[in-house]
C-alpha cells in the first residue's frame, strides 16, 4: 500500500490590517450609492414616518442624502411613499419639510 503523500501548508495570504467593508446605501431620491454613515435614515413606525439618527430603529427604513435637494425631491415625487411603501401623512410631510430647510442645499463643488 502506498502513503498519501504530504501536501505542503498554504502560506497566510493576508498581510497587514484587515480592511473594513464600508456599508453603502442607495438615496432614494438622487439614486446614488453613498456610505451609509453620509446618509440619512429614515423609518416608517405605526405613528407614522420618522427620522433615525441612529440607524437601529425597527421597521422599513429609507435613505435621503443630507442635501434639500434631494429631500425636496423625495418628498415632492413620491419616491419616499413609494420606498417605505406607504403613503406619508400631511403631518408628517411638513415636519420633514421643516427639517429639509436646516440642511445645506447642494452638495459642495468637489475639487
Amino acid at each position: 500500500m502506498s502513503e498519501p503523500t504530504a501536501r505542503p501548508k498554504a502560506k497566510s495570504r493576508r498581510r497587514g490590517p484587515r480592511v473594513r467593508k464600508i456599508p453603502q446605501r442607495t438615496c432614494v431620491a438622487c439614486r446614488q450609492a453613498r456610505p451609509k454613515r453620509e446618509l440619512i435614515r429614515l423609518v416608517r413606525t405605526p405613528d407614522g414616518v420618522e427620522i433615525d439618527a441612529t440607524g437601529k430603529k425597527a421597521g422599513r427604513g429609507a435613505y435621503l442624502c443630507r442635501y434639500r435637494q434631494c429631500w425636496d425631491a423625495g418628498l415632492g415625487r413620491r419616491s419616499l411613499d413609494h420606498a417605505l411603501k406607504a403613503q406619508i401623512t400631511t403631518e408628517n410631510r411638513e415636519a420633514l419639510a421643516r427639517f429639509a430647510a436646516q440642511l445645506p442645499p447642494t452638495p459642495p463643488p468637489e475639487g
